[in-house]
């Protein structure tokens, strides 16, 4: 790796990227799998990233740092990144298409300058400047990758924890699975905005489907109880099963402020006599 910038050679790396752009773009595009994608879409991709490098090469900026400081280098790395990634390219295909563009220009260089020394220190820039582009489409690819999980992790989090409106002021929250604090917070969030937008007076919150309770659930379960009779609503807790309550027992957990009922019928009765409602009064949209 060089210790300081040869301009000389930055000159040919430039000059290349500047007289050969076609052929370099064309090369590039040929070498490497399309993904489903024409051989123009692949030629602009290649040209627009080409551009970038040549006007990072011509400036300034050291080699070592143009990936990670030139704007139009990093967006232009960035957004080949992306596209192959939602394109459902592996990260694998994406640094290969790096390979493959050093590949072309090494052959490039040797095209404009038969002196040895100076395709030597040409090459070992070509290498550090792309190296650095693989590792960040990588990092870039990684990240995407993260971001998406993070989405749908939400996506199901918001699916798995419906709000139902059951009667007139009446809503139940059927929780099935792992109530953790993550969960807790979606669960909370979803009920406590449908409790204001249904004027209701009742939540009733169904653990028939949660495993198990232990006092990490409990704690949960309290902290929704609380903030729905902030919002004026009584709560109602539904699913206790005979193990559940040896459970809650055992661990010494007070839940005797709490309306507890066994199923959901039994909840739905006990929130119909809070809200001094009955059955022959069927619930009414609003």
């Amino acid at each position: 790796m060089l210790g300081t910038d040869d301009s000389q050679v930055r000159a040919v790396l430039a000059r290349v990227l500047e007289e050969d752009r076609a052929t370099l773009a064309g090369d590039w595009a040929g070498q490497e799998p399309d993904g489903g994608r024409t051989g123009q879409e692949l030629r602009r991709e290649a040209a627009g990233l080409l551009d970038a490098l040549r006007t990072a090469i011509a400036g300034t900026l050291p080699v070592s740092r143009i990936v990670d400081q030139d704007p139009a280098v990093r967006d232009a790395l960035t957004s080949l990144s992306e596209r192959r990634a939602r394109a459902g390219a592996e990260p694998r295909a994406t640094a290969m298409a790096i390979l493959a563009l050093k590949r072309t220009m090494l052959g490039a260089i040797e095209r404009h300058t038969e002196d040895s020394a100076l395709r030597y220190r040409a090459a070992l820039l070509v290498n550090e400047l792309l190296d650095s582009a693989g590792v960040l489409t990588f990092e870039v690819y990684a990240a995407g990758r993260e971001r998406i999980i993070r989405e749908q992790h939400s996506q199901v989090l918001e699916l798995s924890t419906p709000v139902l409106r059951l009667w007139r002021h009446v809503l139940a929250v059927p929780l099935i699975g792992t109530l953790d604090s993550a969960r807790t917070q979606v669960v909370m969030n979803n009920l406590l905005e449908s409790i204001q937008a249904n004027e209701a007076r009742v939540a009733i919150i169904d653990i028939t489907g949660v495993p198990t309770v232990d006092t990490a659930v409990a704690q949960h379960l309290l902290q929704t109880v609380s903030a729905v009779r902030l919002m004026g609503a009584e709560c109602v807790v539904s699913g206790i099963r005979p193990s559940i309550a040896q459970t809650i027992t055992q661990l010494g957990i007070d839940l005797s402020h709490i309306v507890t009922r066994g199923s959901l019928a039994d909840a739905l009765a006990s929130a119909m006599q809070l809200t001094g409602d009955t059955a022959a009064r069927p619930g009414v949209t609003g």
